[in-house]
């Protein structure tokens, strides 16, 4: 009798502790860690998925005890896939009889082996807004490339529905896989999950969602923090951004959330808009170098137009340089249209462009043409006049030749009859008339010379030109531009050079020319030029190289040195395994490179106003100021 009391008291106790234990959440959390790592050891990953799933279902009405009222809904009120759960509970063993059917199946899975099927659908995923999901594709953005954007980040499933699809969630604990602060920051990148706001950026034409967390954005941007969580915050759960590009965007927020810059050349200037929006230093900085080394003549008058805007005054000073050298490149550019009127007025009034003034004019017709078309106006020559303004009275035209004057600008109806006459006059006249455009040619851009020897010679049996190449290898510290090399001529007397000049930057053609060039026997250095300059970008090597035609015997530089400081540019010289003619670092031909670059007033005397000027300094140091070209004899 006492033992039957015994039993009947242990199976009661039994089950109000296991109804008791249903109920603690964190109890079934350790369990389920406890039972997760058991079944790491000794069974197949899906057991431990298929218990955690259950865990995870339990219902509190179904862990509670079920009353007297609950039994009775359950009677007048059967789920259709509960109609045989009495029959199922009639055959469980005695102890097990009341208990809840989850209670009973995650025994029976953690006693029996394999785990069982979840009974029914209406508590298979009470909590499905627990799940995480992955996108399944990249957000639709112009900022999507290879390598742009981490697809590995977590999301909650949308409304839409289709716009992401379910990922493994066996293991809830996804923070345990990263081990740093980034990772786990970057975990949450373009992510739902916990994400409490959403930003719509862009236009009706273009538009996307992007969901993001207060904190993480306050502590990259004070303009962040004083939306959030400064005086005038407004606890909005959407914000509209439709000024700024959504790859933009995008940009800004990898970078607050993985501190990663991925940068492209079709929304970097996007992307420094939103940067100095919300000031973010460090980004609009990395957005500036880039600009900086892809800046080029065909987009330097754009860029200044935007640095301009953006006020960034170390990009504008890079784009001037960039102008000033390259302007005739400059403003045959297809950006050149497109710039604002500021800064197209600042070109025209630009005192170091190094270009004629014929071609400023037909660029200044082109912008005027475009003006025109946007303004959705006939571009005629009194239409094109009046959008120029006084813009035109900015290009220097009494400096140009007649016949420039005559066969081009005087024939396309810009001018007003009296100006035409009193251009023509001032051309002709004795007595000439005042003009309303400035007859003051431009400086331009002071050439400057490097010369690598230290002093030159001849010998009866050197130097000698039968087709081969003198080459020699350079690089520098700053961006310059080459315009030219100068050469050495005839030891024996004047003569006539036929010369081809070349430029290579890793076995690529970036100039050449083929030229000639007069010696007057004498030592000094002659010069030779490129069409166009060539820019320089720093720490990389360039080859220049020579081919002669003429007399044998010439002038050769000797004592060369590896290292010359010319102003603020530092040159690096090695020698060229194209040179088979025998020129190298300590002799040989192309003495001088010919170039436009930085000055400061410490070399204010190597500037030469032009490449004719003679006279040349030298020392005892490796740094070796040259101005003009003239060279010592040995």
């Amino acid at each position: 009798m006492s033992s039957v009391l015994a039993e009947t008291l242990s199976g009661h106790l039994g089950r109000h502790l296991l109804h008791w234990a249903g109920s603690q959440a964190d109890l079934w959390y350790l369990l389920y860690r406890c039972i997760n790592i058991v079944q790491k050891i000794h069974e197949p990953l899906e057991r431990g998925v298929a218990v955690l799933d259950n865990f995870l279902t339990l219902d509190d009405e179904e862990v509670g005890g079920v009353g007297a009222g609950g039994a009775a809904a359950a009677a007048n009120n059967i789920h259709p896939c509960h109609q045989n759960q009495q029959q199922e509970n009639a055959q469980r063993p005695e102890g097990h009889r009341n208990a809840p059917h989850n209670l009973y199946f995650m025994e029976e899975t953690l006693n029996n082996g394999p785990p069982l099927s979840p009974p029914h659908n209406s508590v298979l995923m009470q909590r499905e807004n627990m799940q995480v999901m992955q996108p399944c594709s990249a957000p639709s953005s112009p900022l999507a490339s290879p390598g742009a954007l981490n697809l590995t980040s977590f999301s909650l499933p949308t409304s839409t529905g289709g716009a992401f699809t379910v990922i493994d969630t066996g293991d809830p604990n996804w923070q345990a896989t990263k081990p740093t602060v980034r990772e786990r920051n970057a975990a949450m990148f373009n992510n739902e999950l916990m994400a409490d706001i959403k930003f719509v950026v862009g236009t009706d034409d273009h538009i996307q969602t992007v969901p993001a967390h207060k904190y993480v954005l306050a502590t990259g941007s004070s303009v962040f923090y004083a939306m959030f969580y400064g005086g005038l915050a407004e606890n909005k759960s959407e914000i509209r951004v439709p000024d700024v590009e959504p790859s933009a965007f995008l940009t800004l927020l990898k970078y607050l959330y993985c501190d990663e810059i991925h940068l492209e050349a079709d929304n970097v200037l996007a992307t420094l808009y939103v940067a100095k929006k919300y000031i973010v230093p460090h980004l609009a900085r990395a957005c500036v170098n880039y600009l900086e080394t892809s800046l080029t003549a065909k987009n330097a008058c754009l860029l200044l137009s935007q640095s301009r805007l953006f006020e960034e005054p170390d990009l504008m000073q890079r784009c001037w340089e960039v102008i000033d050298a390259q302007a005739e490149m400059a403003i045959k550019s297809e950006g050149f249209v497109d710039i604002d009127l500021k800064t197209f007025e600042s070109i025209l009034s630009r005192e170091t462009l190094n270009c004629k003034e014929i071609n400023l004019f037909e660029a200044a017709l082109n912008w005027a043409q475009s003006a025109c078309n946007k303004m959705e106006i006939d571009p005629t020559p009194q239409n094109r006049r009046s959008v120029l303004g006084q813009a035109l009275t900015m290009i220097r035209i009494p400096t140009m030749t007649l016949e420039e004057f005559a066969n081009g600008v005087a024939q396309l109806g810009i001018l007003t009859p009296q100006e035409t006459i009193d251009i023509f006059l001032y051309f002709t006249a004795k007595n000439k008339p005042t003009l309303n455009f400035s007859s003051k040619p431009r400086t331009g851009l002071k050439t400057q010379i490097c010369h690598r020897f230290q002093s030159c010679a001849y010998r009866s049996n050197q130097w000698r030109y039968r087709g081969r190449c003198d080459s020699i290898q350079f690089s520098v510290d700053k961006r310059i531009f080459i315009i030219g090399f100068g050469l050495y001529g005839s030891s024996t007397g004047a003569a006539d050079y036929n010369v081809k000049i070349e430029l290579k930057r890793l076995g690529r053609v970036l100039a050449e020319n083929n030229t000639k060039f007069f010696s007057d026997g004498s030592s000094n250095t002659f010069p030779v030029f490129f069409e166009n300059p060539i820019q320089i970008e720093p720490d990389s090597y360039y080859t220049a190289s020579v081919i002669l035609d003429g007399t044998e015997l010439s002038f050769f530089g000797q004592e060369g040195m590896t290292e010359v400081c010319m102003g603020n540019v530092t040159f690096q010289f090695q020698c060229s395994s194209e040179s088979t003619n025998g020129t190298g670092v300590q002799g040989g031909q192309i003495p001088e490179l010919i170039f436009y670059g930085p000055m400061n007033t410490a070399t204010a005397a190597g500037q030469i106003g032009a490449p004719t000027t003679n006279g040349h300094t030298t020392n005892n140091n490796t740094t070796t100021t040259i101005i003009g070209n003239n060279n010592g004899e040995d």
